[in-house]
């Protein structure tokens, strides 16, 4: 079986430098109906936002979750996610995004077994750059006991869809200023209290990661994991048609108030 690999690093132009969540959803959809109609591989895509961007989970309340008038104040973007899960800031990271058809050797029916076996390639990467990472189910990756990742996935249109990010950096005190907090002054123990639980490849390399070099060595990782069942990866690049379905998609729904506030 073989995989798209879409790596914003290697392309270069736009993509290397990061796109606005919007458009970053936009393309999430796109290459699920792409590969759910066989008209696009499986494809593996690795990439990063600009502006920074708070993701909601699909049945989470955007107004009970998100300060947005603290995003706009600080530039941020805020888009709902066509996956569950909770409310993430998207900011010194590399995500990466996965479809693949249900049955595929990533997709079985397990859905637990199908995270053990995506996020293999994460752990894989992740001690190619030299940390001792490790899968904690349900879907996180830790590393001295600290979460280094946090991974979310869908089935819909005879794919799984999975993503999730792995955290270059880490700036708490920014991302408890968007996210809304039951009290105000419960935000320094909740910064506190994130730093004993939340850890990035900075911290624990003591050195600056770029978005290129940790996405070139997830890209290996998921390789290496992947080869022994039957996987290939294969360097390729979005379609024009791609691009401008999710440039659409992007301005007629994750843009508007009608997707981000429909709850």
């Amino acid at each position: 079986m073989k995989i798209r690999l879409v790596n914003d690093a290697a392309a270069g132009g736009s993509g290397s430098r990061g796109v606005p969540g919007a458009f970053n959803m936009g393309i999430d959809q796109t290459v699920l109906e792409e590969v759910s109609t066989g008209r696009a591989l499986p494809t593996l895509r690795l990439y990063h936002w600009a502006p920074s961007c708070v993701t909601l989970g699909y049945f989470q309340s955007m107004a009970e979750e998100i300060d947005l008038a603290a995003c706009a104040g600080r530039g941020i973007d805020a888009v709902r996610r066509i996956t569950g899960g909770g409310a993430v800031f998207h900011d010194a990271e590399v995500t990466y995004s996965l479809v693949v058809p249900e049955g595929s050797p990533l997709a079985p029916d397990d859905i637990m077994a199908s995270y053990g076996l995506v996020c293999e390639g994460l752990v894989r990467g992740l001690r190619g750059l030299g940390v001792d990472a490790v899968f904690a189910p349900i879907n996180d990756i830790q590393a001295g006991g600290r979460k280094l990742s946090g991974n979310a996935q869908t089935r819909k249109q005879g794919c799984l869809l999975q993503h999730g990010t792995v955290l270059l950096g880490l700036d708490l005190e920014t991302m408890f200023s968007i996210l809304k907090v039951p009290a105000e002054k419960l935000k320094d123990k909740l910064v506190q209290d994130a730093k004993a639980r939340v850890t990035s490849l900075r911290d624990l390399l003591g050195r600056e990661v770029g978005f290129d070099e940790a996405a070139a060595a997830l890209a290996a990782g998921f390789a290496q994991a992947w080869s022994g069942l039957g996987v290939e990866l294969e360097e390729g690049h979005l379609s024009h048609l791609e691009l401008a379905n999710a440039q659409r998609l992007a301005a007629e729904k994750y843009s508007t108030r009608d997707w981000n506030l429909k709850r």
